[in-house]
């Protein structure tokens, strides 16, 4: 990823540290029991997470979910008059712990979810309620899951798809490197309510959480065999609609690919070239979409060295990699009816007597010619090649996506990836996509502007920046990838803004991220229902 000069010193990410998680719970149910609950066996504590709308009018009472109030009936309202003299109302993703109000929950947290039917916020381009869910409910989970709870059984607060996402995002955290680690902690749906919908909120969620793990891994544990190994055993354990290839140098090599070897060749890591097919459609030769993700595993600039400090995020750069190929895991979990092929360009940009220096001309699959001005603009080396080659399916949409240029984090913070692209009906699909998913997108220009200024170059065909260094660079790269692209329907997402999390996401913790994998798995399931083809 190229940076920016001034942003390059303040890249400075955090390490997050995970407990292990899974998504059910044993042992669930209340006692005596109701309709709507099961009998409790002797499983140990368990935690349960309600929600609670804002009050409607001044004077009005705060209302429950149809799951809090069935539990405050159970406790005979105790629910409702321990809130009344325990503070003020409780605002949007607030929480408050109470304890000892039935045997089988010893501790509950009651979540603010704020206005109810809120709907879709034309000025936030989300839909509020989804969003308020999630985060509501993950505040609440990791607040119980303090108290050393195992198991977490959440209210579905009327869309249980993304209660469930809220609680698997929000607990994640990686800690697989540590000898103590914390204990498991699980979480399900409470009561019987959206079953179907709770479990795909899971299934999106661990798709996410799969695309954190590859980005947050250190650079010698996910090498670019590693993070092929880890995408091919995850595919063949969830569908066998599958398959994978694991192209070696030799392929590369024989494929002409030479930007994508000029980057490589600076490692003493192998490259790998990833192509995954999963084939959900019914007619094995209905068009595919094709996700490109570049996958630097590690990107320490090259000869135009990044400084030290924050080099260690440099770790997450695959995340265009690892957020499309955990997107077509996820696809091929919910067994999507689409076909989707996966290309990722797999290695390390390092500094060596071997390694691309300033100035040097590569030749990319196509033919052009590229001068290399700036080595740690290695990213749309690799898509370059890799984009070529997409061009072999008959694709109905290509989509690539990429932690390309610092100045994307400039232009659109943590906010929203942003997207340029050539189809208008693209463009909508991923847009409509990321309002349910609350992982916003937003559309780039494409100028013939910013072309010339990538074309404008002294040795070859294309240089790998702009003329014009520090302007519109996310703009000059997307247009350098342009050049490679004949293709009606393509889009090119730039993820370097939301590569890690602050504390911007509540419902995510300090760390990778693994945006946008639900857009993308929501993007591909509107296509999945669109026979249109733009």
């Amino acid at each position: 990823m190229l940076l920016l000069p001034p942003l390059r010193r303040l890249v400075r990410r955090s390490l997050s540290r995970a407990p292990p998680f899974s998504a059910g719970c044993r042992g669930r149910g209340l006692s005596p029991a109701p309709r709507g609950y099961s009998s409790s066996s002797a499983a140990g504590r368990k935690g349960l997470v309600l929600g609670i709308y804002a009050k409607e009018k001044e004077e009005g009472a705060p209302q429950f979910t149809n799951a809090g109030e069935t539990f405050d009936r159970l406790v005979s309202g105790k629910l409702t008059e321990l809130l009344s003299v325990s503070g003020p109302p409780l605002k949007k993703g607030k929480t408050r712990l109470f304890h000892g109000l039935h045997q089988d929950f010893p501790s509950i947290a009651v979540v603010g979810l704020g206005k109810k039917a809120a709907g879709v916020n034309d000025q936030e381009n989300w839909n509020e309620d989804k969003e308020n869910i999630r985060t509501a409910v993950a505040v609440g989970c990791r607040q119980v899951q303090d108290l050393e709870v195992p198991c977490i059984e959440v209210d579905p607060c009327g869309d249980a798809q993304s209660a469930a996402e809220g609680a698997v995002l929000g607990l994640y955290e990686y800690n697989e490197l540590k000898q103590k680690k914390k204990p498991v902690v699980t979480a399900q749906l409470h009561g019987s309510d959206g079953k179907e919908a709770w479990q795909k909120g899971v299934i999106f969620a661990e798709g996410q959480n799969l695309a954190r793990y590859l980005m947050e891994a250190p650079a010698n544990y996910i090498t670019p065999i590693k993070f092929a190994e880890v995408i091919e055993q995850k595919l063949r354990s969830v569908n066998s609609n599958v398959k994978v290839h694991i192209r070696s140098k030799t392929w590369i090599e024989e494929q002409q690919m030479g930007a994508f070897l000029s980057v490589a060749k600076g490692s003493d890591e192998p490259p790998v070239f990833l192509e995954v097919h999963y084939s959900g459609s019914a007619n094995a030769h209905d068009s595919p979409l094709v996700f490109v993700g570049k996958g630097v595993t590690f990107d320490s600039g090259g000869i135009s060295l990044k400084p030290s400090s924050g080099m260690d995020a440099m770790r997450a750069d695959m995340g265009g990699a690892a957020t499309v190929c955990s997107a077509i895991v996820t696809a091929a979990t919910l067994n999507l009816p689409l076909n989707i092929i996966g290309l990722a360009p797999l290695c390390e940009n390092m500094p060596s007597s071997r390694a691309n220096k300033p100035g040097d001309v590569v030749r990319a699959k196509n033919g052009k010619t590229i001068q290399v001005d700036n080595t740690d603009a290695e990213g749309r080396l690799l898509l370059a090649d890799a984009l070529c080659y997409a061009h072999s399916f008959n694709a109905r949409a290509i989509v690539n996506a990429a932690t390309l240029t610092g100045a994307m984090d400039v232009a659109l913070g943590s906010a929203a990836t942003g997207v340029f692209t050539n189809s208008s009906w693209l463009w909508t699909h991923l847009y409509e996509a990321s309002i349910l998913t609350g992982d916003r997108v937003w559309r780039m220009p494409l100028f013939e502007h910013y072309t010339k200024q990538v074309t404008d170059c002294q040795l070859a065909d294309l240089s790998n920046i702009g003329k014009y260094s520090r302007a519109g660079g996310a703009c000059t790269a997307a247009a350098f990838l342009k050049e490679f692209v004949i293709a009606a329907n393509w889009a090119h997402l730039d993820i370097a803004g939301v590569m890690s999390n602050k504390d911007e996401v509540p419902y995510l913790r300090k760390g990778m991220t693994g945006r946008p994998t639900r857009t993308l798995v929501e993007f591909a399931t509107r296509l999945s229902q669109d026979k249109q083809s733009g």
